[in-house]
This record gives C-alpha cells, sequence and structure tokens, in this order.
C-alpha cells in the first residue's frame, strides 16, 4: 500500500476504507501491495475477489512473495460471498463472514481483508448495500481489523458514491488516503 496506509493500518487496526478504482492496472498493484504488507506484518488476509482477477492478482503477487507466504491469501470467490444466499441478502452474507473469521478469531490470528464489490447491473437494491456497509463498519471496530472494499469508481452513480461515503471513514485515493466527511458512525 503507501506508507499512511501502513501507518493508519498500525495505529488503529480497525479501518474501514473505501476504494473506489479507476483502471484494472492500479487495482492489481493496490491489491497486490495490501496483501504483501498484510503478510509481511504476519497477518492473514482474507482476499474476497471473483475468479477473473484472482489468477492474474496471484500471478503478480507470486512474483515477490515466497510459496509459504502465499499460505497466509485466502482466496474467497465475490460472488459466493455476496450471493451465498442466491441474492444480495446482509444477513447471509454477515452470517458467511462470521464463519469465514471465527477460526482467526478464536485463534487470535491477526488478519486483514480485502472485498471486491461489483454487480452484474446496478439495478440491485442499493438500500441493502448500505445496510450490508452499515454492520460490516460495525464488524471492522469490533473485531479490530483492517478491511478495504473495492468498487469501481467509473461504474458507481453519484448516490451510491455517496452513500458509501456516508458509511467509510476512509477513503483511499490512488496512492493517498483520506477521512471521509460524509462519513456517519451509528452506534
Amino acid at each position: 500500500m503507501n506508507n499512511k496506509m501502513n501507518e493508519l493500518i498500525h495505529d488503529r487496526k480497525s479501518v474501514h476504507v473505501l476504494y473506489p478504482y479507476n483502471g484494472m492496472e492500479k487495482y492489481i498493484e493496490q491489491a497486490v501491495r495490501f496483501i504483501q504488507d498484510g503478510i509481511a506484518a504476519g497477518e492473514c488476509v482474507i482476499f474476497i475477489e471473483n475468479d477473473r482477477m484472482y489468477p492474474i492478482i496471484y500471478k503478480e503477487l507470486s512474483t515477490v512473495a515466497t510459496k509459504e507466504q502465499l499460505k497466509f491469501l485466502h482466496h474467497v470467490n465475490n460472488f459466493d460471498f455476496y450471493y451465498s444466499s442466491g441474492s444480495y441478502h446482509p444477513p447471509s452474507i454477515t452470517n458467511y463472514f462470521n464463519e469465514m473469521v471465527q477460526p482467526y478469531v478464536e485463534g487470535q490470528v491477526s488478519f486483514r481483508s480485502w472485498a471486491h464489490v461489483e454487480w452484474a447491473t446496478m439495478k440491485d437494491p442499493l438500500h441493502l448495500i448500505e445496510e450490508f456497509e452499515r454492520v460490516v463498519d460495525g464488524a471492522v471496530n469490533l473485531l479490530s481489523f483492517p478491511l478495504i472494499c473495492a468498487y469501481d469508481g467509473d461504474k458507481m452513480p453519484d448516490h451510491l458514491r455517496t452513500m458509501l461515503m456516508e458509511t467509510h471513514p476512509y477513503i483511499l485515493m490512488e496512492d493517498d488516503v483520506i477521512l471521509s466527511e460524509q462519513y456517519q458512525h451509528l452506534v
């Protein structure tokens, strides 16, 4: 990642970041750095990514990480993750996530997560995305782990961008991390 992101993760641990990426080359570069930095910090990395992009990222990562280091990487297909119940259903996604991280939590193993959020269309009910992002924000703080939520910035309508700025305290803008002025922490 970048020094500012690493400092933020090191200092706070509970970090929920929106990454509205533009272009796959930069996306891959950021994902590889996030994984590398997690492995270097001795953390397991839960990487929620589609089956199209994962081999590309893994190939890039394998040029800078050993096979031993790559054992810290846990890939989860993002379609399976978000649509485990057959539709985008926040309670099912939350249950899937809780089951996935339970061994890390019980074993007191540090972890970080990257989630590539994407849809075939923007017709999915955006209120469900907002509901889920608010639940995730609470989980990040409760379980104390860093999470980057990557959304294709070119495909985000303004109302989705606004909602995401309200549900993420931090925004990764290429090589800088900024505070979201729109963030609304709900208790």
